[in-house]
C-alpha cells in the first residue's frame, strides 16, 4: 500500500474541476498517454469508465479505470484494471486546508498478479510515481484556476 499527500494551493472546488474532466487525466497521471470515456455513465459518477493507453517505448498497453466511489468534495475512489497485472484501488481523500486543498492518495493492488507480487520494491517505485503524479496534479489545478489574489480578492 502506498499513501502520499500533496498540498494544492487552490480550494477543493478547483481540484474537482480537474478530476471531473476525463480528458485531463493524461495531463497528470504518470505513464498515461491518452484517455477517453467508455460506457454509459458520466465521469466521475460511480460505474463510469475511462479507457486509457500507456506507452512504454514502442509498446502500447490499454486498460480501464472505473469509478467506485464519488463523494464530492471529500473523496474519489477508482479501480484501475491493467489486464493480466490485475487491478488496483486508487483513493483520493480531499480535504480543505485553509484556502488550499490537501490531497491524500492511497493506492494498493486489489486483484491479480499485481497483488500477488506486491512488495517493498513495488511500494518504493509507486512512491516515486505518486510524487510525480501529485506534483503534476497540483500544477494542472493551480494553472487551471487563478489564485484568489489574481482574481482581485483579498488574500
Amino acid at each position: 500500500m502506498v499513501v502520499r499527500h500533496q498540498l494544492i494551493r487552490r480550494p477543493p472546488h478547483a481540484l474537482w474541476e480537474v478530476l471531473r474532466d476525463e480528458s485531463r487525466y493524461s495531463d497528470w497521471v504518470v505513464g498515461t498517454h491518452s484517455t477517453c470515456p467508455s460506457g454509459q455513465e458520466v465521469w466521475p459518477r460511480p460505474g463510469a469508465t475511462l479507457h486509457y493507453t500507456v506507452r512504454l517505448g514502442p509498446k502500447e498497453f490499454e486498460g480501464t479505470t472505473v469509478v467506485r466511489r464519488h463523494d464530492p468534495p471529500h473523496a474519489l475512489e477508482l479501480e484501475a484494471h491493467s489486464g493480466p497485472l490485475g487491478s488496483a484501488r486508487i483513493a483520493f481523500d480531499i480535504r480543505p486546508w485553509g484556502e488550499n486543498t490537501l490531497v491524500i492518495l492511497d493506492e494498493h493492488p486489489l486483484r491479480g498478479v499485481g497483488g500477488a507480487l506486491h512488495n517493498g520494491v513495488v511500494d518504493f517505485l509507486m512512491q516515486q510515481r505518486h510524487r510525480l503524479m501529485l506534483g503534476r496534479l497540483a500544477r494542472v489545478v493551480e494553472e487551471s484556476a487563478p489564485a484568489r489574489s489574481e482574481q482581485g480578492a483579498d488574500v
